[in-house]
């Protein structure tokens, strides 16, 4: 695996690898990577000659008290596992080599960046979208892989693609989860003993949600259902919402492709996930 961090350097291969007509695939992380980061590159691998990883973790995307400071970064490690599955080419910039102090533009998802984590984390998929787009513009992939965990994530990204017309083709790999259904995040090592013990409700309040859907439940009580477990659990509730996965906003009865969205905190730790139907 070759590692490089300028963007002159990154080029300098991704334009030998392009001459040489070879598929470049692209898996963008923060690091401290796990069985679903690891799991994004083994598909990546599937779909083109060559994988590229990055890890960088993007200041543009945490709000203020937010943790940016504190976020696990544990490159030495990460590279280990990265050469361990094949990976071609490490992208490992700093914050100056993304973010010049001139930057002024942003890149802004209207409609799906404000609503359920946007909301609550104002400007954070508008940081999210600029550096996937300042990334894709450097490392020019045919196809790039993201987990399903952060369904909204994704369809920012998906959406931001198709709006400016680039040519990358976004494949979203489904959740992996520990033992117990927990989503794998790399914030799970903020969680106490006691709160990863709780923590697989979230999924399992999911799963109820599910069933009750599935029952013919009316979709605003069946929310308001899982709000109330997960609050009796602990969990501070920011929302759980029964959406059209099409454009996220809120379900109505007689449409047919949904997804429960919820976010919520076990003490300082915050945690997403989310089920398709």
């Amino acid at each position: 695996m070759h590692t490089v961090s300028t963007l002159a350097d990154l080029r300098t291969t991704i334009n030998a690898w392009k001459t040489a007509g070879e598929r470049i695939a692209f898996v963008p992380t923060m690091g401290n990577l796990h069985a679903g980061h690891c799991r994004l590159v083994e598909v990546a691998k599937t779909k083109a000659n060559r994988v590229v990883v990055s890890i960088f973790v993007n200041p543009t995307q945490f709000g203020i008290g937010e943790d940016f400071d504190s976020y696990p970064r544990t490159e030495e490690l990460d590279q280990a596992k990265l050469r361990t599955l094949g990976t071609d080419l490490l992208f490992l910039p700093s914050v100056a080599e993304m973010y010049t102090p001139e930057t002024k533009t942003v890149v802004s998802v209207q409609g799906l960046s404000d609503i359920h984590c946007g909301a609550s984390r104002v400007g954070h998929f508008d940081g999210v979208a600029t550096v996937v787009c300042k990334l894709f513009n450097r490392v020019q992939p045919d196809v790039a892989v993201f987990g399903r965990k952060d369904f909204q994530q994704l369809a920012v990204i998906q959406t931001m693609v198709k709006d400016l017309d680039m040519p990358i083709e976004i494949i979203g790999v489904d959740t992996v989860r520990e033992t117990d259904g927990l989503a794998m995040s790399s914030r799970n090592g903020y969680l106490t003993p006691e709160q990863r013990q709780t923590a697989p409700m979230l999924y399992q309040t999911l799963c109820q949600a599910k069933t009750e859907i599935l029952a013919g439940y009316d979709y605003r009580i069946v929310e308001q259902h899982a709000i109330t477990t997960l609050q009796q659990a602990g969990f501070q509730v920011d929302y759980v919402q029964i959406c059209r996965s099409s454009d996220l906003i809120p379900a109505q009865i007689d449409d047919k492709e949904l997804v429960l969205l919820a976010a919520a905190k076990l003490g300082k730790t915050r945690l997403i996930d989310n089920l398709t139907l």
